[in-house]
């Protein structure tokens, strides 16, 4: 299918018409009725998204029996909040379409890497349930994740351990501290986030693996289930991870996940 416009009047808050100007969504889809969604954030330091974090993990969810959303979400120079409203109007465009997608309004999950990690993480914590008195039937729709999966993701704004590229590219040179901690997702979990499969590599050079054990950490505070994977080695960036078969593995284990979840039928 092509490529859906989000906002097809304009976005609020675009500055232009190009595409960098128009998130969008482009729709893999599986055959069969009521399937699992996951909506796809590729990483890029909120600067720029990286292909191979995109498309080929579509192809991946695909051959699970998962349909899958690869999103074209705002980058610099937008800030804040301009990426996070076009995750969630992923989130709501696709259940509102759920019957012509064929998927399943209440299994629809949301993947990211990198700064696309921090993008899907803030969407599980920092969603509403939709405005009942919107004029359009989109904004009515709850934009909460079902499940997240967070790949090697920035998830704190905090200094010491944060990714400083993503968090000047999202909230600028100086932002206000309450904006620092709003956007720091591990402050943010509540008991209403969603379950989570995280997996990073403890020599991370680019964004450590603090990220995501303060996610995880935040998580068990509030006894809601997540897997956690750290391999010992691998570069920031890896994707889908082939060049490294010790990594490479984290698609298995995300697999099985997915499974027990109730995300595939497949054996």
């Amino acid at each position: 299918m092509e490529t859906l416009i989000l906002w097809p009047e304009g976005a609020p808050g675009a500055s232009g018409s190009n595409d960098e100007d128009c998130p969008a969504i482009t729709p893999y889809l599986v055959e069969g009725e009521r399937n699992a969604a996951v909506i796809i954030c590729p990483g890029g330091g909120y600067g720029m998204r990286a292909y191979h974090e995109g498309e080929p993990v579509a192809q991946w969810l695909n051959s699970l029996g998962i349909s899958a959303f690869v999103l074209r979400y705002r980058v610099a120079p937008y800030l804040y909040p301009c990426a996070l409203n076009d995750a969630q109007r992923a989130i709501r465009t696709v259940r509102l379409r759920a019957e012509e997608y064929r998927i399943d309004p209440d299994r629809v999950g949301i993947l990211g890497f990198s700064a696309g990690g921090h993008l899907a993480s803030t969407t599980g914590v920092l969603f509403d349930q939709g405005d009942p008195e919107a004029a359009e039937p989109v904004d009515r729709i709850s934009s909460r994740p079902d499940a997240l999966i967070l790949c090697y993701p920035v998830i704190t704004m905090n200094d010491e351990v944060g990714h400083e590229g993503s968090k000047r590219n999202l909230l600028g040179v100086r932002p206000d501290e309450g904006l620092v901690e709003r956007l720091s997702s591990e402050l943010q979990v509540t008991a209403d986030t969603p379950q989570t499969f995280l997996w990073h590599t403890s020599d991370d050079a680019s964004v450590p693996v603090e990220n995501s054990l303060l996610f995880a950490a935040a998580l068990s505070r509030y006894n809601i289930p997540f897997d956690l994977h750290v391999y010992t080695h691998g570069r920031h960036g890896l994707g889908l991870a082939e060049e490294e078969p010790f990594v490479a593995i984290w698609t298995d284990a995300c697999a099985s996940w997915l499974r027990m979840i109730g995300y595939t039928k497949n054996p």
